[in-house]
């Protein structure tokens, strides 16, 4: 059985990626990985829910991509979805401020948990841009080639599904703009969420309303934005 073989991916992705887990770089950030195991340092997320975005939100229904930039790097908190946590975990402040967004926008009481599978369960690509991260040191891994590799799911998206909305939240969110087709889908910009910067645009940029509007539009079902407890 080949390494690629051995990924457990959701059937769309993994053929829609098949040539670039076989490219160089990949193969060089599978040794990588191994090698930061193997000196005792310890990775976040699991391994087993390092594509867990991909996994819950299959190409051919994709229908919102929020990006986001590292998984978190404390314990129990990355689980393989972008600014989300699992129950149970403490609610991070950028994630906060999106419920308070969402509530000043749509009037949706926030949840008492971090967890956004329910987003992913209906087509919201949770995609970070690095997959990894050392424990306790943010960007450790921006560098590992995981930035080649989401590029690649950014323009998959943006050319093989007809129309998305994509959230550019924050300045490296939005340079991967030249990677979007913009003629067909919806890109929606505004700074990050993070209480650095929230204050100046984030909150009340009415991006959720927005996608709705947008996916509705095109004859979509508008995303179920309310996070049961």
């Amino acid at each position: 059985m080949s390494a690629v073989d051995r990924i457990k991916l959701e059937p769309h992705w993994k053929a829609a990626l098949l040539d670039e887990f076989q490219q160089p770089y990949m193969q060089a950030l599978g040794d990588f990985l191994r090698h930061e195991k193997a000196a005792g340092k310890v990775i976040y997320p699991p391994g087993a829910l390092i594509f867990n975005a991909l996994n819950s939100t299959p190409l051919d229904q994709v229908k919102v991509v929020i990006l986001g930039q590292d998984p978190y790097h404390g314990p129990g908190q990355a689980h393989g979805l972008c600014f989300s946590v699992p129950q149970g975990v403490a609610i991070p402040p950028s994630l906060l401020n999106i419920y308070k967004e969402l509530h000043r926008d749509l009037q949706i009481d926030p949840p008492k948990h971090g967890c956004l599978q329910h987003w992913a369960d209906q087509g919201v690509l949770l995609l970070n841009t690095s997959l990894s991260v050392e424990q306790g040191k943010a960007g450790s891994h921006a560098q590992a080639g995981w930035q080649r590799f989401t590029d690649r799911i950014i323009e998959l998206v943006s050319r093989q599904c007809p129309h998305v909305v994509f959230m550019l939240w924050g300045s490296h969110a939005q340079s991967k703009m030249p990677l979007i087709d913009g003629s067909k889908h919806l890109v929606l910009k505004s700074a990050h969420p993070s209480p650095l910067s929230a204050h100046r645009g984030f909150m009340g940029n009415g991006h959720f309303s927005q996608a709705n509007q947008f996916l509705q539009q095109q004859g979509l079902t508008p995303i179920d934005w309310r996070l049961p407890d």
